[in-house]
């Protein structure tokens, strides 16, 4: 059993940036492959980006390729989403999520997920 409880959310002007982070206990992260997911209100939970389990391989969402970046330290079970150039529209929930799958981008392919951060962006 894997726990996953992110940090870092909180609320920032357009154009700035966040860092979030998803710390995991239970279970060692370097197996799985860890994805970040966003859910605005009224809107179904949508795949922003995933790692694999080496760190060496990644995927975004068009969304957010090119602002966002997602990152991995096995050592210390830690997964990281660097968020720059923050708009409105990023303004979500976002949640971390674990899985056996490599470079998943949809929600049945994670099988353990965290209880999610708010980040707002104002304009």
């Amino acid at each position: 059993q894997v726990q996953l409880a992110e940090s870092g959310g909180g609320l920032v002007q357009a154009g700035g940036s966040l860092r979030l982070s998803c710390a995991a206990s239970g279970r060692t992260l370097s197996t799985y492959a860890l994805g970040w997911f966003r859910q605005a209100p009224g809107k179904e939970r949508e795949f922003i980006a995933a790692i694999d389990w080496s760190g060496e391989n990644t995927k975004y969402s068009d969304s957010v390729k090119g602002r966002f970046a997602i990152s991995r330290d096995n050592n210390n079970n830690t997964l990281f989403l660097q968020m720059n150039r923050l708009k409105p529209e990023d303004a979500a929930v976002y949640y971390c999520a674990a899985g056996p799958v490599g470079l998943g981008h949809r929600l049945w392919e994670y099988n353990y997920w965290g209880q999610g951060t708010q980040v707002t962006v104002s304009s």
